[in-house]
């Protein structure tokens, strides 16, 4: 069973984009933490490519996702945005 309280790292996939503060390695004291900024913070082409480390386990960008959208996620999701 996975445990959102490890501590993570996140890989994010470079952009093609030229970017005046390119996002690169992040640690964070949670695994629920790093997943919550994948999914809400981190531009979609960036999470594509990217990876999240826990422990030994690495999850793909499919991966991150069912992590956040598990019933057993223990933060509060960001309201999806109407439109």
């Amino acid at each position: 069973m996975f445990d959102y309280g490890r501590s993570a790292e996140l890989f994010p996939t470079r952009s093609r984009k030229p970017r005046r503060s390119p996002l690169s390695y992040k640690r964070f004291d949670t695994a629920a933490a790093a997943i919550r900024f994948a999914i809400e913070e981190l531009p979609s082409e960036l999470l594509l490519g990217a990876y999240l480390q826990v422990d030994e386990e690495r999850f793909g960008s499919d991966g991150i996702r069912r992590l956040y959208d598990s019933s057993r996620y223990p933060l509060k999701r960001r309201a999806a945005s109407q439109g």
